[in-house]
């Protein structure tokens, strides 16, 4: 098992960018049957000004495609992942559910962020942050199903460095993912907003500032994939100096969420 998922941390595959936002709406999925291991899609009916948002999250098949991902990892407990009007509380887990909550109104808030920065259509870029959103929701699951004991500070950190990982699994498509959700902290931090858009404003402070997770992030591309990132280095969010050590960074992340999955799946055995 250790080894499966060894070979599947180190190739990549591009992801499908999923159909068009002209989705119909989606319908309330609350009553199907969870499985009883791995990550499980569902929908909830929108609050009426997130009906185009929710019909958006659907169409490009954001909660499908990352659920689809993680489950080629692991089988482990199951958790519910569930699109949702949040009334701008901000998508999360919850660990008392063992539910991932992707909030349709999410949608709009990083549209507005990236057409404000004059990018028009900005789906593409709203599609990348929010599955850069799932990954993150997904690490704090595995946080939890493996009973991790790590502060807050360190979680958020782990979490981020999941969501890295699983995006660059993808290969230059998830890597474009990486960088749109990069530009999205850095767009964040520009505007002046103490928290993360995607969270919720009570916990904002147990991340790490936008511009660090952005050059975090920049740095695992970096490490990841040299030749193909190499634009990266030299930049404001990614100095030379730390250009030099994102390799070890890259590896010592990969390796430590690794053996993290390999546990799990070790223990679902």
């Amino acid at each position: 098992m250790y080894a499966g998922i060894a070979s599947a941390l180190l190739t990549l595959s591009a992801g499908a960018c999923g159909p068009s936002a002209t989705s119909s709406l989606p319908e309330d999925d609350e009553g199907r049957p969870a499985p009883r291991a791995g990550f499980s899609v569902r929908y909830e009916l929108p609050a009426a000004p997130d009906r185009a948002n929710a019909a958006f999250l659907r169409g490009h098949r954001v909660m499908e495609q990352g659920a689809t991902d993680v489950n080629e990892f692991v089988r482990a407990g199951a958790v519910a992942v569930v699109g949702r009007s949040c009334g701008g509380e901000g998508s999360a887990y919850d660990p008392e559910a063992r539910r991932i909550e992707i909030c349709y109104d999410d949608v709009a808030q990083e549209r507005e962020l990236f057409e404000g920065a004059g990018v028009r259509p900005a789906d593409v870029e709203v599609a990348a942050v929010l599955a850069e959103t799932f990954f993150h929701e997904a690490g704090h699951a595995f946080v939890d199903l493996l009973g991790l004991e790590l502060d807050d500070r360190a979680e958020e950190d782990a979490a981020d460095q999941f969501a890295a990982l699983m995006l660059i699994r993808r290969g230059a498509a998830g890597e474009r993912q990486l960088r749109v959700a990069a530009r999205e902290y850095e767009l964040s931090a520009a505007a002046g907003d103490a928290g993360t858009a995607g969270q919720e404003a009570g916990v904002r402070d147990e991340h790490s500032s936008h511009l660090v997770r952005a050059s975090n992030h920049l740095c695992y591309l970096y490490g990841a994939d040299p030749t193909r990132n190499t634009d990266l280095v030299g930049t404001k969010l990614l100095s030379r100096e730390r250009a030099s050590r994102c390799g070890e960074e890259w590896r010592g992340m990969r390796d430590a969420w690794q053996k993290r999955l390999a546990s799990v799946a070790a223990a679902s055995d």
